[in-house]
């Protein structure tokens, strides 16, 4: 008697995560976009040179960098889905809205000075959270170079500046 062969089970292709496309991000960052970045450099820098770094964010060209990349750069941690904003933001691109692009500060490397998001922390985390490849819509300038002097890091800070 012949013995019948066991069907072997379908492979199944696994599922990537959905991928930020590139319709889900504006090629323009929201006009409220710039006073927020102006709120938060003018907390790390004086007024006049954070007013002119977002002078400067305004005619920048538009460049896309990886979510994960960004957050590298910056040495911030990846704020996790359960957040209200990266919430907020991850629900806006489900239901078809676009994300407008983030604002950016370079770091220098040689000087330890990471870089800067000016604007758009909650949306790099969320489209990290899409997909950690996923390119994100940037406007990137350099740092006023008077104003990116890294912060002293050795233990004993506190003491030095009392000295």
């Amino acid at each position: 008697m012949a013995q019948k062969k066991k069907s072997m089970p379908a492979k199944t292709a696994k599922k990537k995560p959905r991928p930020l496309a590139l319709e889900h991000s504006k090629t323009e960052p929201d006009e409220h976009d710039y006073p927020a970045a102006l709120d938060y450099l003018t907390l790390v820098q004086s007024l006049e040179t954070a007013e002119t770094a977002v002078e400067r964010l305004k005619t920048a060209d538009l460049t896309h960098r990886k979510a994960k990349d960004l957050l590298r750069a910056s040495r911030l941690e990846t704020l996790p889905p359960t957040n209200v904003h990266v919430m907020a933001d991850l629900a806006k691109v489900k239901a078809g809205k676009s994300l407008s692009p983030v604002l950016l500060l370079r770091g220098v490397l040689e000087s330890d000075v990471p870089l800067t998001i000016a604007d758009g922390y909650h949306r790099i985390c969320a489209s990290y959270w899409l997909d950690e490849n996923a390119d994100i819509p940037c406007r990137l300038v350099a740092a006023a170079a008077a104003t990116r002097t890294a912060p002293s890091r050795r233990a004993n800070s506190c003491k030095d500046a009392r000295a």
